[in-house]
C-alpha cells in the first residue's frame, strides 16, 4: 500500500527493534568493557558500533524519506484543494475529478494514515479518525470508476479521451494515471465485465509503454489484460499478450499455463473449421473492436443515441406544429397580470416547457433545503409499493414539504396555479442532484397494470403527470429522452417540463417512457412534483375514449 506514496515501509516494529537493539548494545558495552580487557576482544566492539551507526542512519534516513513523502503529499494536495474549494461544484462537474476525489479519500490517504502510523502523531490520528466516518469506501470508489465507464459507453469516449482529460466541449488537466487506468480495469474485471477491463488495460499498457512511470508492473497488466481478451473471445491476440508477458517474466506460472491452453484451444478450433493460423491483429484495442455485450435494456442503443443528441424524430412538420405562447393558467387570478411563458417541446404526446418557473434565489433555497437530507435515491418496488435502490437510477434525493419553507409552499401552489391540477394530494417535492455518471435510465412514472399496489399505500392514486424543474445548467450530458418517440429535452436553469403519464381515460401513455441521460460533465439539479389522481375529478374530466 506505501509503496503508492513511492517509499519503503518502516513499522513501528522496526523502529522499536533498532532502539531495543542500541539499549541493548549500550547495555553491553558497559558490561563488556568489565569482561573483555584485552585490544582483541574490544575490536569486536568496535565493528559492533560501526554496523549500529550505519544502523541509525539507516533508521534516520527512512524517517527522512518518509517525511519528505508526507511534505510532498502536502504540498501536492494544498494545490489541489486550493483549487476544488474555489468552486467546488465546478471541480466536480467533471467526472475525472469526482473519480479521483474517492479514490483518493477511500485508497491514498488510508496509505498516508498507515505511514503517519509507523511514527504515530496523535494529532493527525485523532483528526482522521473524526473525518474517517464521512469517507467514502470501497463500493463509493468502484461506484465512480462505473460511472466512468458508463459515460463511456453512453457518450462512445474512448479510454484515451478520459485519460487525457479529453471530454467534449473541453479540455482539463484532469488526467488518469497508469495505475489509475489499470484500478479502473481491474474494478471491470472483478465484475466479471472483460469488456471494460480490456479497454481500460489497454489504456495502461499504452501509458505505460509512453514511458509513464507507475507502481503497477507491466507483468500485472498483462495478465489482466490478455485474460480479459481472451473471455472476449479474442484467442489470436490473446495468445500474443501473454507471449508477451512470458517474455517479461518467464516463471510466470499462470501465464505459461494459460498459454498452452489457449495455443491447444485455438488449434483445436482451427482444425475444427479446416482454418490456417493467422497471427493476431496489429492494430491497437481500442473503442470498437469488440462489441459491448448486450444488457436488460432493450432499448440501450436508441436511449443513448438521444443522450448524444442522435436519432432525434424532430422535423420541419413536427416543428411547425409546436409554438410559444403566454399561459395564465385557465384565467388563474395569480397569473392573469403576470403569466407564465410556455414553449412546446413535442406534439404528441404534448410536453411543454415553462421559462422562469423558479428565480435563482428560489433554486439556491431549495438547494441549501436539500443538500442535509439528500441521500441515494429510490425507486418504488412495483411489487410491494417499498421505496428502495436500483442500479439503473443513480442520483442523490430529498423530499421537501410545503412546511419546511415558504419557498417550498409557494413552488406548489405555482405548479397548481400553471398545470391547473390539484397539488394537495401530489407526492412532496423530490430534489435530485446527478452528479459523476448520474442518471435514471428508461422508465415510467405511472405504475402499470401488472403492478397495481405500486402507489396504494399513498391512497391518492396514479400518477397522473409530471412536472419537472430543472435547477442548473449542464454542460454536458444530462438531458431527459424519450426512446419510443425520439424526443430529447435540454437542461435550461430555470426553466420546467409538463407532461401527462396517462390518458383521460386514466389508461397509461406508454409513450412516455423516458429517461435522464448521464451526466458527463456539471453537476446536474432537478426537482419534481408528481401529480395524482384523486382530486383531479373535475380539473381534467374523463374522456370518450381511451386514448383522449
Amino acid at each position: 500500500m506505501l509503496s503508492r506514496l513511492g517509499i519503503s515501509k518502516v513499522t513501528e516494529r522496526d523502529t522499536m527493534r533498532i532502539l531495543w537493539a542500541l539499549l541493548c548494545c549500550c547495555c553491553c558495552w558497559t558490561t563488556q568493557a568489565e569482561i573483555f580487557t584485552s585490544i582483541a576482544q574490544m575490536t569486536d566492539l568496535i565493528f559492533t558500533e560501526k554496523e549500529l551507526v550505519q544502523s541509525l542512519r539507516e533508521y534516520i534516513k527512512a524517517e527522512e524519506v518518509k517525511l519528505a513523502a508526507v511534505k510532498s503529499w502536502a504540498n501536492k494536495l494544498d494545490d489541489l484543494t486550493r483549487v476544488s474549494t474555489s468552486d467546488p461544484e465546478g471541480y466536480l462537474a467533471h467526472p475525472v475529478n469526482a473519480y479521483k476525489l474517492m479514490k483518493r479519500l477511500n485508497t491514498e490517504w488510508s496509505d498516508l494514515e498507515s505511514l503517519v502510523l509507523q511514527n504515530p502523531s496523535e494529532g493527525f490520528i485523532s483528526n482522521m479518525s473524526v473525518h474517517r466516518q464521512y469517507f467514502p469506501d470501497e463500493e463509493d470508489e468502484t461506484g465512480a470508476a462505473k460511472a466512468l465507464m458508463r459515460l463511456q459507453d453512453t457518450y462512445q469516449l474512448d479510454s484515451e479521451a478520459f485519460s487525457r482529460g479529453k471530454l467534449p466541449g473541453m479540455h482539463s488537466n484532469a488526467l488518469l494515471t497508469v495505475d489509475d487506468c489499470f484500478d479502473m480495469g481491474k474494478t471491470a474485471y472483478n465484475d466479471a465485465d472483460y469488456y471494460h477491463a480490456v479497454l481500460w488495460m489497454q489504456q495502461a499498457l499504452k501509458q505505460l509503454d509512453a514511458g509513464e512511470e507507475a507502481v503497477v508492473s507491466k507483468v500485472d497488466i498483462l495478465d489482466y489484460l490478455s485474460y480479459s481478451v481472451y473471455q472476449m473471445g479474442d484467442l489470436p491476440r490473446a495468445i500474443e499478450l501473454t507471449r508477451r508477458l512470458v517474455a517479461i517474466d518467464s516463471s510466470h506460472q499462470r501465464a505459461g499455463g494459460n498459454l498452452r491452453y489457449f495455443e491447444r484451444l485455438l488449434f483445436k478450433q482451427l482444425n475444427e473449421l479446416n482454418q490456417a493460423y493467422q497471427p493476431a491483429s496489429e492494430e491497437p484495442i481500442q473503442l470498437g473492436t469488440y462489441s459491448r455485450p448486450k444488457d436488460h435494456l432493450p432499448e440501450r442503443e436508441a436511449y443513448e443515441a438521444l443522450c448524444r443528441g442522435e436519432g432525434l424524430q424532430m422535423n420541419e412538420v413536427r416543428r411547425s406544429r409546436l409554438f410559444c405562447r403566454y399561459q395564465d393558467g385557465y384565467r388563474n387570478p395569480r397569473l392573469l397580470l403576470k403569466p407564465i411563458k410556455e414553449e412546446d417541446e413535442w406534439d404528441s404526446p404534448h410536453i411543454v416547457r415553462y421559462l422562469n418557473m423558479l428565480s435563482d434565489e428560489e433554486i439556491e433555497k431549495i438547494k441549501e433545503l436539500a443538500k442535509p437530507r439528500l441521500a441515494r435515491a429510490t425507486v418504488r418496488d412495483p411489487k410491494t409499493g417499498v421505496l428502495t435502490t436500483a442500479n439503473y437510477r443513480v442520483s442523490k434525493s430529498a423530499w421537501l414539504e410545503g412546511d419546511d419553507d415558504p419557498v417550498i409552499d409557494r413552488v406548489n401552489r405555482r405548479i397548481q396555479d400553471i398545470t391547473g391540477l390539484a397539488v394537495d394530494t401530489a407526492e412532496l417535492l423530490q430534489v435530485a442532484n446527478y452528479g459523476v455518471g448520474g442518471q435514471y435510465e428508461p422508465h415510467y412514472d405511472f405504475s402499470r397494470k401488472d403492478e397495481p399496489d405500486a402507489f396504494k399505500r399513498l391512497g391518492t392514486g396514479n400518477r397522473v403527470a409530471t412536472f419537472l424543474n430543472y435547477m442548473s445548467d449542464v454542460e454536458a450530458g444530462g438531458a431527459t429522452v424519450f426512446p419510443d418517440f425520439g424526443a430529447a429535452i435540454w437542461p435550461r436553469k430555470g426553466t420546467a417540463v409538463f407532461w401527462y403519464n396517462l390518458f383521460k381515460s386514466g389508461e397509461g401513455d406508454y409513450r412516455t417512457r423516458h429517461a435522464a441521460c448521464p451526466v458527463l460533465v456539471g453537476s446536474k439539479w432537478v426537482s419534481n412534483k408528481w401529480i395524482h389522481e384523486r382530486g383531479q375529478e373535475f380539473r381534467r374530466p374523463c374522456g370518450l375514449t381511451e386514448v383522449d
